[in-house]
């Protein structure tokens, strides 16, 4: 379970990923951070999101990859007291979680 300030990062930072993912993606596809994990330390981050098309998953994730570094540029900003390091990850469980809700 995680803490309540980790719960407050965690938000921040989706909100911020969704900002950043707003400014910097050329919008062939939807991206959408579903949610953020934040490691006990404070110290990295997985930011985790969904895309619409699907085939545009992988195309995406490495554009993200390759983002990582101004993205943890941009949370300067926010002034946290360790600037995580930041990873992304496909939301595997959002899609099969959306795939059951068809499926019924």
């Amino acid at each position: 379970m995680a803490s309540i300030r980790q719960q407050k990062i965690n938000e921040e930072l989706r909100k911020a990923a969704g900002d950043f993912i707003a400014r910097e993606s050329n919008r062939t596809a939807l991206i959408t951070p579903t949610r953020v994990d934040i490691a006990p330390n404070l110290r990295s981050a997985i930011v985790f999101f969904t895309v619409l098309p699907d085939r545009h998953e992988e195309e995406v994730l490495h554009f993200l990859r390759r983002k990582r570094t101004d993205f943890r540029n941009s949370l300067k900003k926010i002034h946290f007291k360790v600037l995580p390091q930041i990873d992304f990850q496909i939301d595997y469980g959002e899609k099969n979680r959306i795939a059951v809700d068809e499926a019924l």
